[in-house]
Parts: C-alpha cells; sequence; structure tokens
C-alpha cells in the first residue's frame, strides 16, 4: 500500500475555526493526562482520556483522532527520552484538526461534521479532484489548518516485472543514474547556490533582537525548502518516470553515516563543513522512495556491508584507487585511469568503462551504485 497527499489552499469560516482551536485543547488535555499517568500507548490513553474529554463540545470523531495524536507524540518523547536525548513538556501550539472518520466527499466537496446534525462543505479545487478520482485512489484521511486543506490518499499498485537494475548515485551537486548501458546525471548546483545566498542573507542581520530574527530567518528558511524541494521533485519525477519506461528497479545506498567525516576538528574549513552538514541528501532518498512506490516501481536499498569499498576500487580493473598528491581531487589506479571525486562521467569515458563492466569474468548483478566516474580514457 502506497500513501501520499494532496493539499490545496482555503478560506476557514468561523465554525472551522472554532473546531480547530477545539481540537488542539483536547490533544493538550489528552497530552497533561498522559504524562501525569506516564501512559503512551493508544489503549491505555483512549481508556484514560476519553471519559475526561466529555466537557469538550466536539464530535466524538476529533476526540478519538486527539487522542491518536497526543498518543504518537508522547509516544516519540518515550522514544527521544530512551536515547538519551533531552525533552521538553509537550505542548501542542498550532491549530489543526486531523481525523479520519466521518468525512465524505460528494460532488466536489469535502463535507466533515463540526456538531450534532450539522455538517459543514469545503470546495475541491480541480487538481485536487483529478488526483482522487484516479483509479484505485482511495481517501483516508483530512487534515485542516487556517490556511490549507490536506487529504492522505491511498493507492495499492500492481508491482513492476523489473529486467535490469540502475544506480542513483546522490552528490552534492548532481544526481547520477546509471547502470552498464546508460548513465545520466541531474545538475542540482542551484540548490547549493540556493544554500549559500539563504546562508549570507541570515548572516547579515543585525537586529539585535531574538524574535525578530527568528521570524524572518525563518521565512527565508521556508523559501529556500520550497526552492529546493521544487528542483529536487523535477529531477526525481524524471528519474522515476524513466525507470518505469525502461523497467528497471532503483537501487539505492546508505550513507547516513556521511556527515560523521565533516565535524569539527577533521581538518575542514568553517564554509565546507557548513556546506557538506547542510546537504540533505535524505530528501532525494524520500522523494524517490515514494514516488516509486506510488507506481509500483521495485526500490533496493543496499546496506553499507554491500557497497563497502565501492568508492575506492577502479571500476575498469578492480584495484584499490590511490589519491593523487598533485591533484588533490583526482584518483588513479595502477592502469593509470583518473577519476574524479563525485563528478559525472563524459562521454567518451562511458563507452570505455561500459566495455571494461561487460569484460569482467564475474557477472555483475549491482554495480557499485557510488562508484567514482571515469574522467580522463586509457592510452591503449
Amino acid at each position: 500500500m502506497a500513501f501520499k497527499s494532496v493539499w490545496q489552499y482555503y478560506v476557514p469560516s468561523s465554525d472551522v475555526l472554532r473546531l480547530l482551536e477545539l481540537f488542539r485543547k483536547m490533544v493538550n488535555e489528552s497530552l497533561r493526562i498522559g504524562m501525569a499517568n506516564d501512559a503512551s500507548s493508544l489503549r491505555r490513553l483512549s481508556l484514560l482520556s476519553y471519559n475526561q474529554l466529555a466537557q469538550y463540545d466536539s464530535p466524538s470523531y476529533y476526540k478519538l483522532c486527539a487522542i491518536s495524536r497526543a498518543a504518537g507524540i508522547l509516544a516519540a518523547r518515550k522514544k527521544s527520552t530512551r536515547r538519551g536525548y533531552a525533552t521538553r513538556t509537550p505542548y501542542a501550539v498550532r491549530p489543526v484538526l486531523v481525523s479520519c472518520y466521518g468525512f465524505k466527499i460528494r460532488n466536489g466537496r469535502l463535507e466533515i461534521p463540526v456538531s450534532r446534525g450539522k455538517r459543514l462543505s469545503l470546495l475541491l479545487t480541480n487538481h485536487t479532484l483529478e488526483v482522487i478520482t484516479q483509479l484505485g485512489v482511495k481517501v483516508r484521511s483530512f487534515t485542516l489548518t487556517r490556511t490549507r486543506l490536506s487529504l492522505c490518499i491511498a493507492r495499492d499498485p500492481p508491482m513492476i516485472e523489473c529486467a535490469s537494475t540502475v544506480g542513483v548515485d546522490r552528490n552534492l551537486r548532481n544526481l547520477t543514474i546509471g547502470n552498464d548501458d546508460q548513465t545520466s546525471c541531474y545538475d542540482l548546483s542551484k540548490i547549493v547556490r540556493i544554500a549559500s545566498t539563504t546562508t549570507s542573507i541570515v548572516a547579515s542581520f543585525r537586529r539585535d533582537d531574538d524574535r525578530v530574527k527568528t521570524r524572518i530567518a525563518s521565512k527565508y528558511g521556508r523559501r529556500r525548502t520550497a526552492r529546493k524541494g521544487h528542483l529536487l521533485h523535477n529531477a526525481t519525477k524524471t528519474i522515476v518516470a524513466l525507470a518505469v519506461r525502461r523497467r528497471t528497479a532503483i537501487v539505492l545506498e546508505n550513507i547516513e553515516g556521511l556527515r560523521s567525516l565533516y565535524r569539527r576538528g577533521n581538518g575542514q574549513g568553517r564554509k565546507y563543513r557548513g556546506r557538506m552538514n547542510g546537504w540533505g541528501f535524505g530528501e532525494a532518498q524520500r522523494q524517490i522512495e515514494y514516488k516509486a512506490r506510488w507506481v509500483g516501481l521495485p526500490v533496493i536499498r543496499l546496506s553499507r556491508r554491500e557497497t563497502r569499498g565501492s568508492s575506492v576500487t577502479c571500476p575498469r580493473c578492480g584495484e584499490r584507487l590511490q589519491s593523487d598528491k598533485r591533484l588533490e581531487r583526482k584518483l588513479w589506479c595502477r592502469g593509470r585511469v583518473r577519476f574524479a571525486r563525485s563528478q559525472p562521467p563524459i562521454d567518451e569515458a562511458q563507452g570505455g568503462a561500459g566495455e571494461a563492466m561487460k569484460g569482467n569474468p564475474t557477472p555483475t548483478v549491482i554495480p557499485g551504485v557510488d562508484a567514482p566516474k571515469l574522467t580522463q580514457p586509457t592510452k591503449s
């Protein structure tokens, strides 16, 4: 089962604003009861909180969902405490309404209960209707804020039978996909420029007021996230569409511990460490996985053990690569083949690398996802 959401803007009425505030209060009441009784499971919190929420004039649908939301917050807090992270007393600040009960979609509108015998109708946009009326799509829940209406939709797509695989290499300035037959590179250098520009703008603030600085910095942070997300969306959408058309499964590597290479004291500059630690490499993986899951495309996640050594092994001769003291960003092997670190391959090198892979005595099922890229052909 694959899940995703579709959202739109809307204009809230007075009844909706009242429900949003009421739901927030019920969540906070459930949080208070759960903290007082050390309850984080949904069953125990429901038994303790449901009768206490009778004082709120709200449909029972929303009481159950408020308890469920509070249970999720308490469970996350308990997990953080168990891992040794400092936590604070949980408290819901933003008014929101989440429910999976009692709503209907009829005649292009979302109908939700607001009180006993009274329902509210919200008009859905053409884009929202186009998405939720697709074959096999079911609406599972809705979420309301002061300005947005979000629908959680689910679909159970048939799995695509793939004939081969394609590896995805996530780099700071590009997304590179390829296998023995073809390699493509998607330029993401604009994301690095966006992050650098936002950092310089926030650093230029001179107002000695943390509240004002935080509010303005948050605005630029949201702007950066939206611009980066748009560029990643276009690249990942193209990658998944090509994989579906060619019937190739997507292979991803595990690079979760990458930030440990750029800690303070590792001999790198502040700007370089800030640039590398600000790289959201997980967002590209998240977008690829949910888009592939939505169309039924298999995604293979390789462990660190399966990809260990692929970055330091020559894809042509199998020898361990050595650093070039004269050219710091270059690698070379005994066959005098030079490679660039995290650079896309050029056209002349693709044929040579492909022939070398085909000529290996041992067939390669899944090539190294983060294998270095050939930048200079060898002399025959």
